[in-house]
């Protein structure tokens, strides 16, 4: 009996407060989606949200992207903790470049209309070169895409005025836009936006992940990732490429970027040929999206 008061007198113990922050990610229409995260949550409760807040099933094409400064995007790492990798920036939802393998559509997939507007944005911006052709050819398939068939009551000479489709837009390149968009009457938004993939995927940049750095003498060059290996660029023209089946190893070392190659038909040995990244980080951060691109293309 007396035990038994003993254990009543004890104080309960309040079950413990588990801390949240919130969370804001930029989607790739230009809204925002917010949500509360435990403190301590790893990157892929916030993945897992934001694919069911867009019922997106497709998952594997997909990440979520923050940047360091103006350039440096980094994609989050879902195994690790969100707060050990992104402080007081703004998340945003691309999707991952390179994705040939989407073709002929019957009906465009949650998927395809996303890849579409990760695209829009890496064009408009600059990230993603074009010809002027290119320029206004991509941009009447937005416009059909987004308006349906040309009216010439309803869309006047400004109607082009409130898209963006190029970094430096002129109005010729509109005039020509709109002049491209009247010869696409009859075509549905999903095919629209599939003809637009079709004549993206052929830009020399598409889907290529670059990365700034100098080689061995110095020089500035770029380093670009892609499906099918990597790629040195000079002053915008690409110098050399190395195919993932003719690279044995890639590493890194402080700030130093090395890969191993194949011995080409008249030579012995293997060589490795060395970059040097802006910082230690830089270095591991392009291990890592080698690793990647490797992986899942491969």
């Amino acid at each position: 009996q007396t035990a038994e008061m003993k254990t009543e007198n004890i104080p309960q113990k309040s079950p413990k407060k588990i801390k949240t922050v919130q969370c804001k990610v930029v989607l790739l229409d230009g809204t925002e989606y917010n949500c509360d995260l435990e403190k301590r949550a790893k990157g892929q409760v916030l993945f897992d949200k934001v694919c069911e807040h867009l019922n997106l099933l497709e998952k594997d094409y997909f990440g979520l992207l923050f940047y360091e400064n103006s350039e440096q995007k980094n994609w989050l790492d879902s195994s690790k903790e969100i707060k050990r990798q992104i402080r007081n920036q703004v998340a945003q939802s691309p999707i991952q470049p390179g994705l040939e393998h989407f073709q002929g559509w019957g009906i465009l997939s949650c998927s395809g209309y996303f890849l579409c507007l990760q695209l829009r944005q890496d064009i408009a911006s600059g990230r993603l070169p074009c010809s002027f052709v290119t320029h206004a050819l991509l941009g009447s398939y937005t416009l059909q895409a987004e308006l349906g068939d040309h009216d010439p009551e309803e869309h006047r000479s400004d109607y082009i005025r409130e898209f963006q489709f190029a970094p430096n837009q002129t109005q010729e390149m509109e005039e020509k836009v709109a002049e491209l968009h009247k010869t696409h009457r009859g075509l549905t938004p999903a095919q629209a936006d599939s003809q637009f993939l079709e004549n993206a995927k052929r830009l020399s940049m598409y889907g290529v992940d670059l990365h700034h750095a100098k080689d061995s003498e110095g020089v500035d060059i770029m380093l670009g990732v892609c499906a099918n290996g990597l790629l040195i660029y000079k002053d915008r023209l690409r110098i050399n490429r190395f195919a993932w089946p003719k690279i044995l190893k890639i590493s890194y070392k402080r700030s130093n970027f090395y890969i191993k190659v194949r011995p080409a038909e008249l030579e012995q040995f293997e060589s490795t040929i060395g970059f040097k990244l802006p910082n230690h980080r830089a270095a591991k951060r392009l291990w890592k999206v080698c690793v990647e691109h490797h992986t899942f293309f491969r």
